[in-house]
């Protein structure tokens, strides 16, 4: 389970959220730039020797980062880290010459390593080392008992130097184990990235990779990203990573990863996606939350590598559930928001904006499946839904991964399918109106939308619901505009045997062809 803090400001977690090794060496200061930041010697610097460190970490036994006075960081709770806020003024590229000047986050409870930053000039990395003047704090604050070489606990990414807001507004943040976001075409932070997922949703506990260094390296020009480059760590892998962060529409991030496993890994997840789905117009315990939806995200998308598109409503399972999609060289997937209405939500924290987040491979990937795990939750502050990668090879201590893909941050998919798509999914009492409902009978009404469906309102297209169901039986299929809108609805009844999952899929077809998305669903009799 992945904790959020309340009203989903900043994603954290007791167990999950760790970062590097301690920041040390001031000694080694060299003078202090214009904007009040010390450095520490500059060192040769490439990708490829980045790669060379990670493969030979992998070969030597794992340390852990140490942890900076752990008994004064574990009193800077959430409200306390809140209240040390970084100067603008000591940013890096405060005055150029990057475009983007960039901050530091400060360690806390929920942040309790530091991490290594760097700075790239000339091909050469320079160490940023830590001062706790960079802050600012209240005078008796618990942080001002910490040492000179505490460290820092991430960074973000400010908004251009250009804007007169950019000290406020920042739009890409690196905080906490190898998790990190981006804001959407909305202007709203949502679902987090991950470097890799180890052994999650298994009988044993999960294995949370650390970024333990950032390098970052900026042109200054517009038309140039912003390059970081990253070190991650754990006692099951190490690996090297690159981004190449474009702020656009929305963000988009070009990644170059190169993974090296120490140990065997029962479950490698790669290009991770982490959320939280607590519930949506699909179902909502009576009397559970008074307003009609709350989701970071309400579906999984996937465009396959034989060109299928499939869409999985996201669910609040009442225990861990891992659902696999084998593929080859998948074209794309992600966690998406498609409910845009501010009137689903009636809530001031902008659920209506959270970005979508797609994956697009930019290499083969090969055999494999995407893989989605939906955790149980009874609150918002959990991110319990993570949709990955996975290798269909077993992945053994001694195996390397390379793999390019790009990250689109957005208010919707990057490549929006010709067809259809679903925009709702309703489940009820099976039977008809006015009659008895009979028992252990369950109506589904599956809504879709999109210009595809526009010849149906004339007499040309004839169209129909096509269902599949794992088990039990489906009566009653039929399609019916619903009024005052241009969506259509596809709406049958289950009638399950046992108490066993059923697997359904759906989509809607026209003249014999697929005018739709591929709507799937997991049902579990009983849950109701």
């Amino acid at each position: 389970m992945f904790l959020k803090t309340s009203r989903r400001k900043f994603l954290q977690s007791v167990s999950t959220l760790t970062l590097g090794a301690a920041i040390s060496n001031l000694a080694r200061a060299v003078p202090a730039s214009a904007g009040g930041l010390r450095y520490g010697p500059g060192e040769a610097f490439s990708f490829d020797k980045l790669v060379e460190r990670a493969s030979a970490l992998s070969k030597s036994a794992y340390e852990s980062p140490p942890k900076p006075r752990p008994d004064i960081v574990q009193q800077i709770d959430y409200d306390a880290w809140g209240s040390i806020k970084y100067r603008p003024e000591a940013a890096l590229y405060a005055e150029g010459p990057g475009l983007y000047p960039v901050t530091f986050f400060h360690v806390g409870q929920f942040f309790q390593k530091s991490v290594k930053m760097h700075v790239i000039e000339g091909g050469k990395a320079k160490e940023i080392l830590y001062s706790p003047d960079y802050f600012s704090m209240p005078k008796n604050s618990i942080a001002r008992k910490l040492p000179e070489d505490t460290g820092f606990a991430g960074f973000r990414l400010q908004e251009s130097r250009k804007r007169k807001d950019w000290r406020t507004q920042d739009w890409v943040a690196f905080l906490g184990a190898a998790y990190f976001r981006a804001i959407g075409e909305l202007g709203q932070y949502g679902l987090s990235a991950r470097g890799a997922i180890v052994d999650s949703a298994e009988p044993i506990p999960e294995e949370f990779p650390d970024f333990t260094e950032f390098f970052i390296e900026e042109s200054g020009k517009e038309d140039q990203p912003v390059l970081v480059y990253a070190l991650l760590n754990s006692p099951s892998l190490t690996g090297a990573y690159r981004f190449a962060i474009k702020r656009t529409a929305g963000v988009v991030q070009d990644i170059e990863a190169a993974l090296f496993l120490r140990k065997d890994i029962k479950r490698l997840g790669l290009a991770p996606l982490t959320s939280m789905y607590w519930f949506s117009e699909t179902e909502k315990r009576r009397r559970e939350d008074w307003r009609p939806e709350v989701h970071d995200s309400d579906g999984l998308a996937i465009w396959t590598g034989a060109g299928e598109r499939l869409w999985r409503p996201l669910i609040n399972q009442p225990f861990a559930v891992t659902s696999s999609f084998s593929d080859h060289a998948p074209k794309g997937f992600g966690l998406m928001q498609r409910d845009r209405q501010f009137e689903d939500y009636l809530d001031g924290v902008n659920y209506e904006k959270r970005p979508t987040l797609w994956v697009e491979p930019l290499s083969d990937w090969g055999a494999g499946a995407i893989e989605l795990i939906e955790l149980p939750t009874d609150d918002e502050i959990h991110d319990n839904v993570v949709a990955y990668w996975r290798p269909k090879e077993p992945a053994k201590a001694g195996n390397t991964y390379r793999l390019k893909y790009r990250l689109h941050w957005l208010a919707d998919e990057p490549y929006p399918a010709a067809g259809a798509r679903c925009v709702a999914t309703r489940i009820g009492r099976g039977g008809q109106p006015g009659k008895p409902r009979p028992k252990g009978v369950y109506k589904f009404a599956v809504e879709f939308a999109g210009k595809a469906l526009d010849v149906l309102w004339g007499d040309t297209v004839k169209a129909e619901p096509v269902i599949t169901a794992s088990a039990g039986t489906v009566s009653g299929a039929f399609m019916e505009p619903i009024p005052g809108t241009k969506r259509w609805r596809a709406i049958f009844d289950l009638t399950p045997t046992g108490t066993d999952p059923v697997e359904l899929r759906l989509y809607i077809r026209g003249n014999g062809d697929a005018m739709t998305e591929t709507w799937l669903y997991q049902f579990r009799p009983g849950t109701d």
